[in-house]
């Protein structure tokens, strides 16, 4: 085999995004609650499993957000 070909069609790396349409979009509020703070120290909550970071939450807050930007893998969000 030469350093060009691949067995497995890529070596045993898959690359996990959240495939199909989003539980979030752009502009709307949700009500979450944060699980997680993430190495910025931003929130961290989640809707059927899609990542949101939350801007200024820390854990165990239960707060209404409204999403900023939707990405393929999270979305980002502000406390209203």
């Amino acid at each position: 085999m030469s350093y060009g070909e691949r067995r497995g069609g890529g070596g045993g790396f898959e690359r996990r995004g959240f495939g199909g349409p989003k539980p979030v979009e752009e502009g709307k509020e949700y009500d979450v609650e944060v699980t997680e703070v993430s190495r910025q120290g931003d929130g961290i909550a989640r809707i059927q499993g899609f990542v949101i970071f939350v801007k200024g939450a820390k854990v165990g807050d239960k707060c209404k957000v409204k999403i900023k930007s939707v990405g393929p893998r999270f979305a980002t969000a502000e406390k209203v």
